[in-house]
Parts: structure tokens; sequence; C-alpha cells
């Protein structure tokens, strides 16, 4: 329940923990998602994510993927059928830091969420997972830094989760107020 009108595919957007093992997520649904990443806004339009796709076309890398994973998100991210690492390019052409990199590759996560969703598919960002490794494992150059895993698949049975995350994927969706959020002018006290 949004407190104020959004558009549906945001109310949608959800972080599902339940997953279809047996419905493959098509090659062109994949493009798809990074094409909705690709337009994403960006500092200086630098554009410094970049995504490893892991799903049954190469099966060992899908596996190493999910072996990245922390113990947590094993437990039922091993029946979504595509895995996705979020990568970012630290430095700007120059050298220097780039001061928005993180922002920008949230930006890009956001638009492939929600491109995500408006094609049917559940889809849930996940930072338990062992950066170094995936670093080391998926050939990942220095310069760049691992951000997030993202989970992404057709709708499955909650019922084939666990019993304690079953309970979280019927449970009424929480945010915080607007207002505990967003000030006008100055920086409300005790927020």
């Amino acid at each position: 329940m949004t407190h104020a009108p959004i558009h549906a595919v945001i109310r949608a957007r959800g972080s599902s923990r339940a997953y279809d093992a047996q419905r493959r997520v098509a090659a062109e649904t994949i493009d798809a998602l990074l094409e909705a990443a690709r337009w994403a806004a960006s500092g200086g339009n630098l554009r410094p994510w970049r995504y490893l796709v892991f799903d049954d076309r190469r099966p060992p890398a899908l596996e190493e993927a999910r072996a990245c994973l922390d113990a947590g998100n094993q437990v039922w991210a091993r029946r979504a059928p595509l895995l996705s690492l979020a990568v970012m390019k630290e430095n700007r052409p120059s050298g220097k830091p780039n001061a928005t990199a993180l922002h920008d590759v949230g930006m890009a996560n956001a638009h492939l969420l929600l491109q995500a969703t408006t094609m049917g598919l559940h889809c849930r960002p996940m930072a338990g997972f062992d950066a170094t490794r995936g670093a080391r494992s998926f050939g990942i150059p220095e310069g760049y830094r691992p951000v997030v895993m993202i989970a992404l698949g057709y709708p499955g049975n909650p019922a084939a989760l666990p019993v304690d995350l079953q309970a979280s994927e019927s449970a009424a969706r929480q945010r915080r107020p607007v207002a505990e959020s967003a000030f006008l002018g100055r920086w409300e006290p005790g927020r």
C-alpha cells in the first residue's frame, strides 16, 4: 500500500525468493534486461556498470556463481535459473576515483529490476556473496569491484522454500514513512 500514487511497476516490484527452477530465462529476455540497464543515467555518462550473466548456457559458471553466495542465500537462490553479478568500474578515465560509480550501478540495477518486473520475472539483489572469490573466479580485472549479485527467474512455489522463509514471501511489504527519509530545507533532528 502506497501513501501516494506511484507507477504500478514500482508497486509490483518485490524481492521474492521463490523461483521456478524448471523455467529458464530466454536469451532475448536477458538482452532486454541488460538493455534496460544500459539506458540508466550516470554521472558524466561514464556508465561504470558491467554485468556478468550466469545461466544454463554455461553450467560450471552458474554453479560457481551460486557457490559465491553466502549460505543463507544458497538455500533459496539455487532455484533461480539466472544470476547476474553487477560490477562497478571504480575510476574515471582520468584515473581519479569515480565518486558516483556506486550510485550509477544502483541506477542501472533499478532499471534492470523494473524491466524484469514488467516481464513477469522475480528478482532479488543480494549483498551476501564473496566478492573476492567472484572477482577471482570470473576474471574481473583490477579497478573493477563486484557490487551485488541478482537472482532472477519466473515465480515459483513459496512452499518449496524452507519454512522460515515461506512467511516472508506472503508478509505485507513494509517501508519507512517518507517523512523519516525526506526533509524540506534542513535535516530534521531525530530522523
